[in-house]
């Protein structure tokens, strides 16, 4: 008994698509930057390979982690889930762009002063997220945590600071210190 080979499916040829393409002005850190993007770029690669602001971190590019975090019109986003064009006309504020070295944000000096990193990977991400954080209390916007929603003062409890703070994971485990320079900040002793 002979066997013969199976045939071969005819192959259908694959159209090539080449990706849409559109020149993006994004204001980083106080910078205007022109850039020529796939429409489907995110930001944070649009950040960091595009812009070479590697401070912003790819932890899990997909929403979970937190490492990506920036501030966008003075809220804080998880940059690996949004798209570069959609922000051309916003203000985008990256680590790189809350201080310098020679003149740390207040933030970023807490976070030095009270050790609130151990790697480092999510600590910009962290710090931009406390940033932003901060400035929705100030506004008054209550969480899951908070207490007495319809006040116009928010206790800033540690059970506040970490339910807010929740969408930024450290693997290494340092929220105590994450929390005590947050804290630090948030009660003026760094300015």
């Amino acid at each position: 008994m002979h066997v013969s080979a199976p045939a071969e499916a005819p192959t259908a040829a694959v159209p090539t698509v080449e990706p849409q393409t559109a020149d993006v002005a994004l204001t980083v850190n106080g910078q205007l930057r022109r850039l020529h993007l796939d429409l489907r770029t995110s930001l944070l690669d649009a950040l960091r390979e595009h812009l070479h602001l590697t401070g912003t971190k790819k932890g899990c590019d997909h929403g979970q982690c937190g490492a990506c975090t920036v501030l966008i019109n003075g809220r804080r986003i998880n940059s690996c889930l949004t798209l570069a064009v959609m922000h051309q006309d916003d203000d985008i504020v990256t680590i790189e762009g809350l201080g310098s070295p020679d003149a740390l944000h207040p933030m970023q000096a807490a976070f030095v002063e009270c050790d609130g990193f151990q790697c480092g990977y999510c600590t910009p991400g962290q710090i931009c997220s406390a940033v932003g954080m901060l400035a929705e209390v100030k506004a008054g916007w209550p969480s899951h945590a908070t207490a007495e929603v319809a006040s116009a003062r928010i206790a800033l409890t540690d059970a506040e600071i970490r339910e807010r703070m929740s969408g930024n994971i450290c693997r290494c485990a340092a929220y105590p210190n994450i929390v005590a320079a947050i804290r630090d900040v948030a009660e003026g002793a760094r300015k």
